[in-house]
């Protein structure tokens, strides 16, 4: 995934909230453009420590660059817009035999990102939270498998309950502390 224009002081909830909706719903890692934000990229990291992974988080100061490298190297892009096709109407036009990368904008996004998108997708049609967007195009992409599975290296674990909470700590090789 690629967050473009992160705004260290006025995206930093948003950006967040953007990288941990990626990691629930699937994604791999995530790469963001605008300003660096070590501060962003140590809780994310924390997180993945603490909940497991495989995830990263990278800085990328070129987008336009890692654009046209994930596009060089046979990968496909597909943009997070409301202006692109309705996702029900074009889902199926997304590969599943090669790296997808999932752009999502914070300010006004760049003419060149919806000409090098293999594919500008619509959650709808209406402005609503790219955070929401980048969620149900996960679950969609994935059909909600990506919400049952298991994190590596672990260290807290929810257990399910139907009233209160419970997290369990994990120790060593998936023995229970």
């Amino acid at each position: 995934m690629l967050r473009l224009s992160h705004r260290r002081e006025r995206d930093k909830r948003v950006t967040t909230h953007v990288m941990l909706t990626a990691r629930a719903f699937g994604a791999r890692g995530v790469f963001y453009s605008g300003d660096r934000d070590e501060k962003m990229e140590e809780k994310i990291r924390d997180v993945v420590e603490r909940w497991g992974g495989p995830f990263e988080v990278r800085y990328e100061p070129d987008w336009l660059g890692l654009l046209r490298r994930w596009r060089a190297e046979g990968g496909f892009i597909c943009h997070l817009t409301m202006y692109g096709l309705h996702v029900d109407d074009c889902l199926s036009r997304v590969p599943r035999d090669r790296p997808v990368l999932v752009v999502v904008g914070s300010e006004k996004v760049p003419r060149v990102v919806y000409e090098l998108a293999d594919l500008n997708i619509a959650i709808g049609h209406q402005p609503h939270s790219e955070v929401a967007a980048l969620a149900v195009f996960l679950d969609r992409l994935f059909g909600g498998e990506e919400l049952r599975r298991e994190f590596e290296r672990a260290r807290l674990k929810i257990i399910p309950c139907e009233k209160g909470k419970k997290v369990i700590r994990v120790e060593g090789e998936g023995h229970e502390a």
